[in-house]
């Protein structure tokens, strides 16, 4: 090819290109916050009734199809019940305690009564739906820290409980100080035990407190990002478990004045808030113009947890300046929309099956279940707050990569050092 030749051909090509790129980038088009809240609100009690409904009635070890991969490690199958429950119950925690009118008050009202009545069944020894808490396998760790971190989350759960159940709840979550956590993100889940029984009222173990926040102190390697235990690893568990447990866990230490050796609890936490906040400019800017996102990392079955930061600082109302409440419920309505629009995401019966964007199987990991994709809840925080609350209520804005790659001023980022 001739030079002038290639040139004209690619002057075609970058017109061509520029020509159908806005088309690309508005492929989303922005909702108003009352479809957006309309549509989690829907999506949500999608995924979670299924679950309250079997715990509720006593039916959920009788009729949870459990799904595990190929590769599965042979782990005794009961631990997958807590795991189903507690994370299901992480997430929808918010929305069950909220008490304000709407259209889904019926709905929300019914699942909380059908929430409490899991964890009464949960921790009844003479109960289908025992949760089998001294089962022996270290997973029971993980799984109770979800449970407890949802009634750390709606307190008013905790307090709908009878004093035997409250009883019984505090004794399981004690008992599993028997399980060693690994020098990981395992720690925070001890932790988030002990901090659950501080805001109960219950003797409390300061050294597991202490342990977890010293180790992820050292394991911070900078611009918002952990390490997960020694070693750094691109994935998704700054989202899952590190960012929003520590966020938690420094809450309720701060409000109760806790001692910790490293200066005040509360600078601590304030510090803990600038990481976390930058953390998620980053998740931000992984939503792609049509709300796709990179499926790296292991547990990426998790789905849209991994956006969990994002929608529990827009629970607190602590979203950065930098990402405005339309943009970031704009950008994960669009998120939802990706991975959950293929209906293979659910089986026959609608229970979540393992996968990505819908079910694939063969993405497994080798401790994972079909329960465990239950933590997909953690996306929805926001449904904690009303529909009055300004996040439903502002115009949706389009996020950076849509503003990117549709020409539009966004903008520029840069690391930051604290």
């Amino acid at each position: 090819m001739k030079r002038r030749d290639f040139l004209n051909a690619a002057a075609l090509g970058g017109a061509a290109y520029m020509t159908g790129l806005p088309q690309f980038a508005n492929a989303k088009t922005l909702t108003t916050g009352q479809q957006d809240h309309t549509y989690f609100a829907n999506l949500l009690e999608k995924i979670c009734s299924p679950i309250l409904h079997l715990m509720a009635n006593e039916q959920f070890h009788a009729k949870f199809p459990l799904e595990v991969g190929a590769n599965s490690d042979g782990r005794d199958h009961r631990v997958a019940y807590l795991e189903c429950f507690g994370r299901t119950i992480a997430g929808a925690a918010p929305w069950l305690a909220l008490d304000t009118p709407g259209p889904e008050k019926a709905t929300r009202s019914k699942l909380r009564d059908q929430a409490i009545a899991a964890y009464e069944n949960s921790v009844n020894p003479k109960s289908p739906d025992y949760l089998d808490w001294q089962v022996g396998h270290g997973q029971m760790l993980v799984d109770s820290a979800y449970y407890t971190q949802a009634l750390i989350r709606a307190p008013i759960l905790w307090e709908k409980l009878s004093r035997k159940t409250q009883q019984r709840i505090v004794k399981e979550i004690k008992a599993l100080r028997k399980i060693p956590p690994p020098y990981t993100n395992w720690l925070l889940f001890a932790a988030m035990n002990e901090a659950f029984l501080m805001q109960v009222g219950e003797e409390y173990d300061p050294i597991r407190l202490d342990l977890a926040l010293r180790k992820f102190l050292e394991w911070y390697v900078g611009d918002g990002w952990f390490a997960d235990g020694e070693h750094f690893a691109f994935d998704y568990y700054g989202s899952y478990v590190i960012h929003p447990m520590l966020l938690d866990i420094l809450e309720v230490m701060a409000a109760h004045n806790t001692y910790f050796w490293h200066g005040d609890i509360k600078d601590v936490l304030a510090t803990h808030l600038k990481r976390n906040q930058r953390f998620a400019e980053h998740l931000e800017r992984l939503i792609s113009p049509t709300g796709t996102y990179p499926p790296i990392g292991r547990s990426f079955t998790y789905r849209t947890a991994a956006f969990q930061p994002l929608a529990q600082l827009a629970l607190k109302h602590k979203l950065p300046d930098s990402l405005p409440q339309g943009r970031v419920r704009a950008a994960m309505r669009a998120v939802h929309e990706a991975i959950f629009s293929n209906p293979t995401n659910f089986s026959k019966e609608g229970f979540l099956k393992i996968g990505f964007a819908g079910s694939d199987l063969s993405l497994a990991d080798w401790y994972s279940n079909n329960g465990s994709m239950y933590i997909t809840t953690a996306s929805f925080l926001p449904l904690g707050l009303p529909l009055s609350d300004p996040y439903w209520q502002v115009p949706g804005e389009d996020w950076t990569q849509k503003l990117a790659f549709s020409g539009q001023k966004f903008k520029k980022d840069y690391s930051v050092s604290y």
